[in-house]
């Protein structure tokens, strides 16, 4: 059936018209594997003009409403976006921004002692982690070396 009819059959089935600026839109989401609505907009602008940042956000929003994109909360600031296909929990360094991937059953445990103690639901597929990456920590650990030795001269 091809993306775009299967983008179509999605749509009417939820009583959506298939749009240029929301084909437009996926394919940008899709390309970026995560993206805010300004890099979304940006894509789409490198090819149709005058879409405006208001059809973005209105675009994102019906195809969320659908379930053919998903946005989570990276950290401060605009959600990111990215397709359904992507089900994995981001870890998200507080110092440089970087982003890293890990599997969502990685937290099975802590999904299941959160079911049994309290009936929640966990849905890891919509979860960022903040902390600090290992590189990070490693120069951290360096740092902290190099305070050492400078205290002992």
């Amino acid at each position: 059936m091809g993306e775009t009819g299967s983008l179509r059959t999605t749509l009417h089935r939820h009583g959506m018209r298939v749009t240029p600026q929301r084909r437009l839109v996926l394919d940008a989401v899709r390309e970026l594997g995560h993206a805010t609505p300004e890099q979304v907009h940006r894509r789409v602008r490198s090819t149709a003009h005058t879409v405006n940042i208001t059809t973005i956000y209105r675009a994102l929003d019906a195809l969320e409403d659908i379930g053919l994109v998903r946005h989570t909360h990276l950290g401060h600031g605009a959600p990111t976006y990215s397709a359904d296909e992507h089900e994995h929990v981001h870890l998200v360094c507080h110092r440089c921004g970087e982003i890293d991937e890990v599997p969502c059953d990685l937290l099975d445990d802590l999904a299941e002692l959160l079911r049994r103690r309290s009936g929640f639901e966990l849905d890891a597929t919509h979860l960022a982690l903040s902390g600090t990456c290992r590189g990070c920590r490693g120069a951290d650990d360096v740092d902290h070396l190099e305070r050492a030795v400078e205290e002992t001269r």
